[in-house]
């Protein structure tokens, strides 16, 4: 392919997003195929000779679109969101141009002040203290590995790194069963082992920690022999919303001298509205912090902010100086591949100089407050029919609900004909072990008229 073919293809695909995208609401949110159906139209052999842009695109169409399953559908309400703003897909389409690896200073300047100044930007819109230091990670379960990484280094005196875990005993670390399966990941990668990632107890409408259940359980390790590491805390759990009292588990991390993790992925970006951050009241405690601005704000994934209030505990985990990455003669530089797990790093501050710009904090506010609104007024109409039992009341924008008197073969069942109906998508999830339909609303383009297409279809099914 020569420049002016890339030029010319470029047009043709920013137009076929244009329409793709004002035709979504058209086609059905969950992809419609069998397992196997793309993989049975691939030739099982590559190509020895060239095959010209049109036929591949053409190719595209029939194969991979039906079994695309549509993220940026307005009424894309399981999961998460991974939303992309226009904005932030221009800005990728400018960084997938330049390809540049920013993985120090030198290698991209502009990406590292950028990325610097857009992390502050943040960190002011969240309402963190100045004294946390923000960096981009591709996603939360990397920001939380760092951090565990980090509790291990600094409970065992900085030696796993240089010695292994063998000669330092056995490290615990202490989450609810409401956190994301990421610290899981997290305490394996680490080599801490599953069987001491302790549980704490819940309690509460939010079916947060017990504080003192945690305080408890650290006190027994400690006299069994095992060595406390840290917490992780989670405000806007995946699967019911739940939140921790952030302030009193900070109580308990300072007591016990623990570094406290906090995971708001999907939930932080909800703390650029004032109104919500009692979610997270006592947040400016913690050690570190991360949410994705690529799940609510618009941000093109991958976009993890994470902040931290001691980077040179995390770069003393992370980093290796080697020689050829080293800028000689530089001074008050920040290579950011020294605060992240992999070494080479996309640009991916551009996208948010972009997205905040385009929409200003305000704008990006009213889509959040929509979101909220919107769900909390579903989950009453639901609430007021016979049909549905609302089981976990809206936090933000995410509820859970039942079919009354239904067993939960029924409730997945129902699940099931939900998204092979493919007007709306949603997901499962178990409260007290059982089966519950949870739904989330935070798609970017979603409107009012979409939520009453859901609560439509909703009742529609559960009649039938």
């Amino acid at each position: 392919m020569n420049w002016d073919d890339f030029a010319h293809w470029g047009r043709q695909i920013a137009d076929w997003g244009r329409d793709y995208h004002q035709g979504l609401r058209a086609r059905p949110v969950r992809a419609q195929v069998r397992p196997g159906d793309v993989a049975a139209q691939l030739p099982e052999t590559p190509p020895e000779l060239p095959e010209e842009m049109q036929q591949i695109f053409g190719d595209f169409e029939r194969i991979v679109m039906p079994g695309i399953t549509h993220w940026q559908h307005p009424r894309f309400f399981a999961y998460f969101p991974a939303n992309a703003a226009p904005p932030s897909m221009l800005a990728e389409f400018l960084v997938t141009t330049l390809a540049a690896q920013c993985m120090l200073w030198q290698t991209s300047p502009a990406a590292t002040e950028m990325e610097t100044r857009m992390l502050d930007w943040l960190r002011q819109g969240i309402g963190l203290p100045d004294d946390f230091h923000g960096v981009i990670q591709d996603s939360a379960s990397s920001a939380t590995l760092a951090a565990v990484l980090v509790m291990r280094e600094r409970a065992t005196g900085w030696r796993v790194n240089e010695q292994g875990l063998g000669a330092q005993g056995r490290l615990r670390i202490y989450a609810s069963a409401e956190v994301h399966s990421s610290v899981d990941r997290a305490v394996w990668v680490a080599g801490i082992g599953r069987e001491n990632l302790v549980r704490v107890p819940t309690q509460g409408p939010l079916r947060g920690m017990d504080p003192a259940a945690l305080a408890d359980a650290i006190k027994a390790d400690r006299a069994a022999g095992f060595i406390p590491a840290g917490i992780v805390a989670c405000t806007g759990g995946t699967g019911t919303g739940a939140c921790d009292d952030i302030a009193a588990t900070v109580a308990v991390a300072r007591a016990e001298d623990l570094y406290l993790h906090v995971d708001a992925a999907w939930a932080g970006a909800a703390m650029i509205c004032s109104e919500y951050r009692s979610l997270w009241a006592g947040v400016e405690g913690a050690d570190s912090v991360v949410f994705n601005p690529h799940k609510w704000l618009g941000a093109q994934f991958d976009c993890s902010a994470h902040f931290i209030r001691d980077p040179e505990a995390l770069v003393k985990t992370l980093a290796m100086r080697a020689d050829y990455l080293l800028t000689p003669g530089a001074q008050d530089i920040i290579d950011y591949s020294e605060w992240s797990i992999p070494l080479g790093r996309r640009f991916r501050a551009l996208k948010l100089w972009f997205l905040i710009r385009s929409y200003g904090m305000e704008g990006l506010r009213g889509r959040i407050r929509n979101h909220v609104n919107w769900a909390e007024n579903l989950a009453a109409r639901l609430g007021a029919l016979d049909a549905f039992e609302i089981v976990t009341a809206p936090v933000l924008s995410l509820f859970t609900f039942r079919l009354t008197g239904q067993d939960d073969a029924a409730q997945l069942g129902f699940v099931e004909r939900l998204n092979n109906d493919g007007r709306i998508y949603v997901t499962q999830s178990r409260v007290a072990g059982a089966v519950v339909i949870r739904f989330q609303i935070g798609q970017f383009d979603c409107t009012q008229a979409d939520i009453d297409v859901a609560f439509d279809v909703l009742t529609e099914l559960a009649r039938a």
